[in-house]
């Protein structure tokens, strides 16, 4: 008899908000969960793997900057090879930065797109080509605003953005048929993390009475995604705050 391999799920850009949020609920479910950072974070990124372990999960922490292709393949093949299935890829990195049109250098215009949408699509076709033979898995692409609507000063962070939710879009319609389930969760509003702390004087005031995304709360549904029957897959997800204008 064989036995039945372990199931992983990878999160790319697992920092201290979101992406560490969906590790831990993806680790909850008994999920082995591998988590990556560019190498300069590897530190907390191994501290977030290490609260995994405490908590009776399973974690590996990976350093890796995302846009390298070489090494996200090694890394897919390594999970496959040592760990077990690719169950569950979860693509969460930002690259929100904000300059007039003017300001825009070429640099940032295309440092934005590959880190939003490039190493999307890196992550993305390494993980259907592992999960497509199994026919299941599932691809989850965290999109911002940005992804449907572009704003004055986001000129690099929307064009990444619309690519990678373009990118979703065409790999849901090739692999849905494939058993893979790919799906896009829009965050329209603010986020709980250190970025959104160090810009509010009354943080906490407003995480608590809901006007910010609290992590663990969004995280619930990358896991609701990933449980769906196919025969009613949700594409597209957007999440805010009730107090948000939209």
């Amino acid at each position: 008899m064989t036995q039945e391999r372990a199931k992983v799920c990878l999160v790319v850009g697992a920092g201290d908000g979101l992406g560490g949020a969906i590790a831990r609920a993806f680790a909850a479910q008994g999920l082995i969960v591998c988590v990556t950072r560019r190498p300069r974070n590897l530190d907390s990124l191994e501290a977030l793997a290490q609260s995994i372990r405490d908590q009776g999960g399973e974690a590996y922490a990976f350093g890796l900057d995302a846009r390298e292709e070489e090494p996200m393949v090694a890394l897919i093949n390594k999970i496959e090879a040592e760990i077990g299935d690719l169950e569950v890829v979860a693509f969460n990195i930002g690259a929100n930065v904000r300059f007039s049109i003017t300001e825009t250098t070429s640099r940032v215009y295309q440092k934005v797109w590959e880190m939003a949408a490039f190493a999307g699509f890196v992550a993305g076709r390494e993980a259907a080509r592992v999960m497509s033979p199994r026919g299941r898995g599932t691809i989850i692409f965290t999109g911002a605003t940005a992804s449907f609507r572009g704003r004055e000063g986001f000129s690099a962070f929307a064009g990444a953005k619309h690519a990678l939710r373009a990118l979703a879009q065409s790999m849901a319609r090739e692999l849905g048929p494939k058993g893979l389930h790919v799906a896009h969760v829009i965050l329209d509003g603010m986020v709980e993390g250190s970025f959104i702390k160090g810009l509010l004087p009354d943080y906490e005031a407003r995480l608590a009475k809901g006007d910010i995304i609290q992590v663990d709360e969004a995280a619930k549904n990358w896991v609701w995604l990933w449980n769906q029957n196919k025969c009613a897959w949700t594409h597209e997800l957007d999440l805010r705050p009730g107090s948000e204008t939209w």
